[in-house]
């Protein structure tokens, strides 16, 4: 574990995929990489914590996942100027890697996330975050992961050793960027993701024998957020582009929609004619930061 300071940085640029960072004057925080919140088969789960300066008690974690695969690599390459933006609002982030498909199915990941959040929860005294005041972020298969996990969270789990297993695992609110929401209603009625040609690729996150179509279509539906939303459905806010070639915009609306039947604080971002994912999407965070401010802040207890 590695645990890096950075003070009154003058000017860093960093050139990730296209992307240009300027790091402001005043920016202070602390990195601790590769923090073990859990282990399964004989491998170590780890997260990046950042933790701002002048914390103002809000823990989000932040899911480093595409097509349900992650690796800590992502952090740097993919996620920093998203976490920035968070950091600069005094939320501490916890980067959470989890296992991987295509040797992970969605199931597995949701065991993985389960446990991160618990292991916030316990250490948020050590984290200087009030451990109820948690939301949780993420993008494609990571906005579908923070909806499912918030939708389904438990209090306590009796399969979980220790004193982790006692905490709660549930969030107090999401964020998310163009994610599935039911993979059984893809586009249109009757019409589901397992047909979509740019989704196949990763049918293995669901299922090991892909050609089996029953089981697969059993799987898909397991794992559908919107089939598990109730009244206990925390904030939730969406963020997506209108022109979506992967996942259909109206998996957004879906989801809305049905929060708004149940009169859950949610909201939808529409990004007119984005398809999934655009470069300036950290700016966007703008968004988070001020969503997970409004709907945890209040709760926070912090000394």
């Amino acid at each position: 574990m590695k645990t890096t300071r950075y003070f009154c940085i003058s000017l860093i640029m960093i050139f990730l995929t296209g992307n240009f960072y300027l790091w402001a004057q005043d920016t202070k925080f602390t990195r601790t990489e590769d923090v073990i919140y859990g282990r399964k088969d004989g491998m170590a789960l780890t997260m990046d914590i950042f933790q701002p300066e002048r914390p103002n008690g809000i823990a989000v974690i932040v899911l480093i996942s595409g097509g349900w695969y992650s690796s800590h690599d992502l952090i740097d390459i993919e996620w920093i100027g998203r976490i920035k933006q968070l950091i600069d609002k005094g939320e501490t982030v916890f980067a959470v890697v989890h296992g991987s498909m295509p040797k992970y199915k969605i199931p597995d990941i949701q065991k993985d996330i389960d446990r991160a959040v618990r292991f916030v929860r316990l250490n948020a005294a050590k984290w200087g975050v009030d451990p109820e005041s948690i939301g949780i972020v993420g993008h494609s298969s990571g906005g579908h992961l923070s909806l499912l996990h918030a939708a389904t969270a438990k209090d306590s789990s009796t399969s979980i050793n220790g004193s982790i297993g006692m905490v709660s695992a549930k969030v107090q609110a999401v964020a998310c960027f163009y994610p599935p929401t039911d993979f059984l209603y893809f586009g249109s009625k009757g019409l589901n993701a397992l047909s979509n040609p740019k989704f196949k690729r990763f049918l293995p996150a669901f299922i090991n024998d892909i050609n089996d179509t029953t089981s697969l279509v059993k799987v898909a539906e397991e794992v559908s957020p919107i089939r598990y939303v109730t009244s206990n459905m925390p904030p939730t806010l969406i963020i997506s582009g209108n022109a979506d070639k992967l996942v259909p915009f109206m998996q957004s609306q879906l989801l809305i929609n049905r929060l708004n039947e149940l009169k859950i604080p949610c909201h939808l971002e529409v990004r007119e004619g984005k398809d999934h994912g655009w470069p300036e999407i950290e700016k966007d965070y703008k968004f988070v930061a001020e969503w997970f401010e409004k709907y945890l802040k209040k709760h926070v207890s912090i000394n």
